[in-house]
């Protein structure tokens, strides 16, 4: 671990937002799921969750840029188990879907705690969470197709989410707890000795400003 790496290490997560994410909700194929988490990296999302769809889906390497590392995936059982969670963390839950009652996914407040939904590539954000999000937005479209890939529309809605909150100064100060900071520092310069404390039970040491040990 350079100082050099150590302190772009240290930059990126100082940008990290740990009240924004996105469900994805049964998305099923592999490039999406990666394609969305390198989206999720970067808008400074600081963890993703998952609604896995029967089987289970792997990320495409080449398509996540190593994405998957830098941003945490929380798995959940069910679509009523995710939004559960996620609302008792302050998230307001905000579907990407194409539908009547949509509205224009710019004229969402995503300076609040946001959660985006994006549902499976064939049907779309399930009626079950259709039913319970706080709002369904879409992106205007002016030709036949009716949305955008999964994966696109993700990025739209999280670049807009990001210059929103840019607007706002949310980049500007690290957003987690000096806690949380140090912690989630040390496990991206240091995974394996990460893994080898967390098994043994024991705590991280402290990093100096160059990332070595104290």
């Amino acid at each position: 671990m350079t100082p050099e790496r150590f302190r772009r290490l240290r930059a990126v997560l100082s940008r990290r937002q740990p009240d924004l994410t996105v469900l994805m909700e049964r998305v099923n194929k592999p490039h999406n799921f990666s394609a969305v988490l390198r989206n999720c990296d970067a808008a400074g999302v600081l963890r993703a969750h998952i609604v896995p769809p029967d089987g289970g889906v792997n990320t495409h390497s080449q398509i996540a840029a190593g994405s998957g590392r830098w941003v945490p995936v929380v798995s959940h059982e069910s679509t009523t188990e995710a939004f559960r969670c996620l609302r008792s963390d302050g998230f307001a839950l905000v579907a990407a879907h194409p539908g009547a009652e949509s509205i224009d996914y710019r004229d969402v407040d995503y300076t609040r705690p946001t959660c985006i939904v994006m549902g499976a590539e064939l049907h779309g954000v399930s009626d079950e969470a259709l039913a319970d999000v706080d709002q369904a937005v879409a992106v205007p479209m002016e030709g036949f197709v009716r949305s955008f890939n999964v994966s696109v529309a993700a990025a739209l809605l999280l670049m807009e989410a990001r210059h929103q909150r840019a607007a706002r100064g949310l980049y500007d100060e690290p957003r987690l707890s000096s806690e949380e900071f140090a912690r989630t520092l040390f496990e991206w310069a240091y995974p394996k000795q990460a893994r080898s404390l967390r098994r043994d039970g024991l705590p991280y040491p402290p990093l100096d400003e160059d990332g070595r040990r104290i």
